[in-house]
């Protein structure tokens, strides 16, 4: 039988996961955007492809809908206009409002984060009328923003090609960065 603390224990474990994930998403998106010059924004790979501003416009939708009254409101506000996330921006004069959005809206996430408690984990919440527990809503957006995360840092090194900047170990560094490593410990 487990100590009665070890459920407290756990849930505080996977929130301070959750954050440092969450942390980790925000820093490596913000670290591909950073390499993009504001027209590079709107660059669209391809027909039918996002560009990282309307990655980052329905990141920053999804982000206010979710996570604000989370423990009382539906994850899907009735003021969302999800579909308009993903309409292009009709000028590059629009990114640093983006930009600016996007910085803001992280935050309504970190607070209901360090608000959060192990109790809390188990509670129910809904997202477009469908139940789950905290624990569930919180984890299915762990793998959506590890998801857009992932596309920024494609869509930066598509148009940065060889002038991107490596945002985790270098191509053929991983010997020198392991042994770094085994030197820190």
């Amino acid at each position: 039988m487990l100590p009665s603390s070890a459920p407290d224990a756990v849930g505080e474990a996977l929130l301070a996961t959750f954050r440092q994930n969450f942390r980790t998403y925000k820093l490596l998106a913000d670290r591909a955007l950073a390499q993009l010059s504001d027209a590079e924004w709107l660059h669209r790979p391809a027909p039918g492809s996002n560009s990282a501003a309307v990655i980052v416009q329905h990141m920053v939708g999804n982000l206010r809908s979710r996570f604000t009254c989370f423990l009382t409101s539906d994850g899907e506000k009735p003021t969302r206009e999800r579909d308009q996330e993903f309409e292009e921006p009709a000028s590059v004069a629009a990114v640093p409002a983006l930009q600016q959005a996007w910085d803001a809206a992280w935050p309504i996430l970190f607070t209901l984060l360090d608000e959060l408690q192990p109790a809390d984990l188990l509670r129910p919440v809904t997202i477009r009328g469908e139940a789950h527990t905290v624990l569930a809503a919180v984890q299915r957006q762990v793998a959506h923003y590890a998801y857009h995360t992932g596309q920024l840092v494609q869509l930066a090194k598509i148009i940065r090609a060889e002038n991107f900047q490596s945002l985790s170990i270098p191509r053929g560094q991983s010997q020198q960065f392991n042994q770094h490593m085994a030197g820190t410990r």
